[in-house]
């Protein structure tokens, strides 16, 4: 198991560029299979989830070809079904969340699928309910095998039909949609979640030419087509990639600015930054984040204190809540993080505690943070990463800290971040991975 050793108390200087986003990616490469013509996709993150995605697909028959630092072409013409049934491939989906979403491409296009149980980060229930219940609808078959955790889906001919989906899931969205562009007649989705990822991955299947409209919107109607030809995709920058380096920027007192962010598409997270006061400027496509030795948390205007949740786009995603965290234990002023969406991922805050934060956990989904204006600055500690986004907060939470820390389990980080020690060895920090 490899470890971070992190000496805090650095400032980081200079500029950084954040990788493609992995949430997207994962969806795109799962699309490829929709098509036999070749789909080369670019800004594509060296990170563990896509590398292990990338070499299943390979396994599955595609023909996958690095053609840049960045850039792949997928060309699914020659799948092995057979090889879908097999324990290695269903072993190694269960290893990997994104995993699920082959279902929606497989069922559409060949009819059948297999898949074991999901992954991934432990951060609470994630259900499966809205994935395949929207593919139900469409006109599949499921059968569940508890005792092996499989599931097996089949169908004839999808058809398209109205529904409501359950709940606005990121990956559920971009299953169903993907099972629709094939199907037989119109589907029309309502409760879509409409994050800029599934915007994305609407955009690259029209350009296949699929049939989608209302992009951007909750109520998505697909025209379903009998097939798809190839395209080219460019995956956005990470939100959450520009996110964390908001907040480590903030944590540390630094002056950074964050290249190529796609400014248009973060929606309401540089606003969230500055209810926490941190200042967050905009120069072109650029975010620049000055040096702040002091930043005070807003309050409502009745002078209440201010709670920061997360809720579906264009709300804050859930994926930023445990970086705010962190930069709200050195800001002046307290604020209620509530993380609706699952009920483990606050759980990281006794660490923070260990560390001197003043952090009341409330329940599993609410913690008060009470901000004392760098008056009590975090010790450095002894850790272990639970999750990919706790791993990076505690990551930031080392780099403002006096003293050294360790963080343990940093494969979880390596799942979501590349090369992040060399990215931000670059900028002044000083970090040490130890395998």
């Amino acid at each position: 198991m490899a470890s971070f050793v992190i000496e805090g108390g650095y400032k980081l200087n200079g500029e950084i560029t954040p990788q493609g986003a992995k949430n997207e990616v994962l969806q795109v490469l799962c699309a490829t299979l929709l098509t036999d013509e070749e789909v080369t996709v670019s800004n594509i993150p060296n990170i563990l989830d896509v590398n292990n995605l990338i070499q299943l697909l390979r396994d599955m028959g595609v023909q996958v070809s690095k053609t840049g630092s960045d850039t792949y072409t997928f060309k699914a013409d020659n799948i092995n079904l057979a090889y879908l049934e097999t324990e290695e491939f269903l072993s190694r989906c269960s290893k990997l969340r994104g995993s699920v979403m082959l279902v929606g491409p497989l069922v559409a296009r060949f009819g059948k699928a297999m898949i074991s149980k999901p992954g991934g980060d432990k951060i609470g229930r994630r259900r499966l309910d809205t994935h395949f219940l929207g593919i139900q609808k469409l006109g599949a078959k499921f059968d569940y095998d508890a005792s092996e955790g499989l599931f097996r889906i089949s169908a004839d001919k999808l058809k398209g039909t109205s529904m409501l989906l359950d709940e606005a899931s990121i990956t559920g969205t971009a299953n169903i949609i993907m099972a629709a562009v094939l199907a037989e007649g119109t589907t029309v989705i309502y409760n879509a979640a409409c994050e800029p990822y599934i915007q994305q991955l609407c955009k690259m299947l029209n350009r296949m030419g699929a049939r989608i409209s209302g992009i951007a919107s909750n109520l998505l109607t697909i025209e379903g087509v009998s097939s798809l030809k190839g395209c080219t995709h460019r995956a956005l920058p990470d939100m959450i990639e520009v996110g964390s380096f908001i907040g480590m920027a903030a944590m540390t007192g630094s002056e950074i600015t964050i290249k190529d962010v796609s400014y248009e598409n973060l929606g309401i997270i540089p606003d969230s930054f500055r209810r926490l006061g941190i200042r967050v400027e905009q120069r072109n496509d650029d975010i620049f984040v000055p040096a702040q030795e002091h930043y005070q948390i807003e309050t409502f205007l009745d002078g209440s204190i201010m709670t920061i949740a997360d809720a579906p786009w264009p709300g804050l995603t859930p994926d930023l809540l445990s970086v705010m965290l962190v930069v709200a234990t050195q800001a002046k002023g307290s604020v209620l993080i509530h993380q609706k969406m699952f009920e483990s991922r606050l759980f990281f805050v006794d660490k923070l505690i260990d560390m001197g934060a003043q952090i009341i956990l409330c329940d599993p989904h609410r913690a008060v943070v009470i901000g004392h204006d760098r008056g009590f600055c975090l010790r450095g500690g002894n850790m272990t990463s639970p999750d990919i986004r706790a791993g990076i907060a505690l990551l930031i939470a080392a780099l403002g800290a006096e003293g050294i820390s360790r963080i343990h389990n940093i494969e979880q980080i390596d799942r979501g971040y590349q090369n992040i020690e060399q990215r931000l060895t670059a900028l002044g920090a000083r970090i040490t991975r130890i395998e």
